[in-house]
């Protein structure tokens, strides 16, 4: 089974939204259906279609977050060496074309915000940038057109 990786913040992330459908969001939506039951005909009872739909999100989404909590191979980003970009390092990126300055750390795609400053790896920048030594240029292919970068540190 593959392991996927994480930090230890995206890690807490995922477990406190497994716990709030689990503690929360279920025994609501099984009251929901318990009130919808109670209002007779289900055949036509739109209360409850929208109660038992739910349920199935509810239930869906539990089962994914156990998966991925289950295979998550926690990265600490504080222990990686900066000699290079990995999962989880803190790079600063120069636009090569406007001088601009930008900060990402490099996560995985259940953890990625861009306005956060989270970018995933499996992204088209975080493929470019992983793997990259400080100095190095960083070119991606943009709907827009070819990007430039130089990964100016690792953080």
């Amino acid at each position: 089974m593959e392991r996927v990786p994480i930090t230890k913040t995206g890690y807490e992330v995922l477990k406190k939204e497994l716990e709030k459908l689990k503690t929360v969001e279920r025994p609501e939506n099984i009251k929901a259906i318990e009130e919808a039951r109670a209002h007779g005909d289900l055949s036509e009872n739109a209360e409850f279609d929208a109660a038992k739909d739910r349920q199935g999100f509810i239930e869906g989404r539990i089962g994914e977050l156990e998966f991925k909590l289950g295979n998550a191979d926690i990265i600490d980003p504080d222990r990686l060496s900066r000699d290079r970009a990995v999962f989880g390092s803190k790079v600063v990126l120069e636009n090569t074309d406007t001088g601009d300055d930008v900060e990402y750390q490099l996560v995985g795609p259940d953890e990625s915000d861009i306005n956060e400053g989270r970018i995933s790896v499996s992204s088209p920048l975080g493929k470019a940038i992983i793997g990259k030594e400080p100095g190095a240029e960083v070119i991606l292919q943009a709907p827009g057109g070819k990007r430039s970068y130089e990964l100016v540190e690792i953080l």
